[in-house]
Formats: C-alpha cells, sequence, structure tokens
C-alpha cells in the first residue's frame, strides 16, 4: 500500500470519528510517519501532547498536540495476522486512530485495553 492510500485510510477513519467529539479536539494535529522511532519499531500510534483533561488556565500559545500513525508497522502487523488484506489495513488504522484520539481527551491504556482499542 503506497503512502497516499495510507494517508487516505487515516483520513477516512478521522472521518469516521462522530462530529459531537471532533468538535471538542483542541490543538491537536494528525500526521502519517512510515517508521516509528528505532526504540519502538512496532508501535502503530503516538499521541504526544497534553491530554485535554490536564489542560489549565496555563495552556496558551503552546504547539498543537501531535497523533502520529506509522505505516510500516501496521502494515506488517496485518500481514503476518490476515495476509495483509486491505479490509485489514482500514481496521487496524481505525483503531489506531481511535486509541491516539483517545490519549488526547485523557483516557488511557488500560482503559482503551478494556474497550478493544488495545
Amino acid at each position: 500500500m503506497t503512502r497516499e492510500e495510507f494517508e487516505e485510510l487515516v483520513a477516512e477513519a478521522l472521518d469516521r470519528i462522530p462530529p459531537e467529539l471532533t468538535r471538542l479536539m483542541d490543538n491537536v494535529a494528525v500526521f502519517v510517519e512510515d517508521e516509528p522511532p528505532a526504540d519502538d519499531p512496532e508501535l502503530l500510534g503516538l499521541y504526544e501532547g497534553t491530554p485535554l483533561t490536564e489542560r489549565g488556565e496555563w495552556y496558551a500559545g503552546v504547539l498543537p498536540d501531535r497523533i502520529t500513525v506509522y505505516r510500516g508497522p501496521t502494515l506488517r502487523m496485518v500481514e503476518r495476522e490476515d495476509g495483509g488484506g486491505r479490509e485489514g489495513v482500514v481496521e487496524e488504522v481505525e483503531i489506531t486512530v481511535v486509541h491516539e484520539i483517545a490519549h488526547h481527551f485523557g483516557i488511557d491504556d488500560e482503559r482503551l485495553h478494556a474497550l478493544g482499542y488495545g
């Protein structure tokens, strides 16, 4: 799958987030990178920033939070698990996008795993 096709899947996953949630997202940008940091080669996505639940009066004039979805490990994982079909990539991208947006809302990994977004 090309980078452009993968970026489109990420955009489509973002479009499926309910509008009542996207309206609440504040100061966050979403990126696609080919590979994660070398110290975590299987990382599918990463949220970097200050969750909405931790922002206070001090939160002003800061760079946007950053959500990154990693193409390489996503494609490799889907290939291992189901032969690399497009449907598997679509599903995993959607899970990853929801997972990272949930971090923006202050939901931790334990709760996400319990909800099936591990």
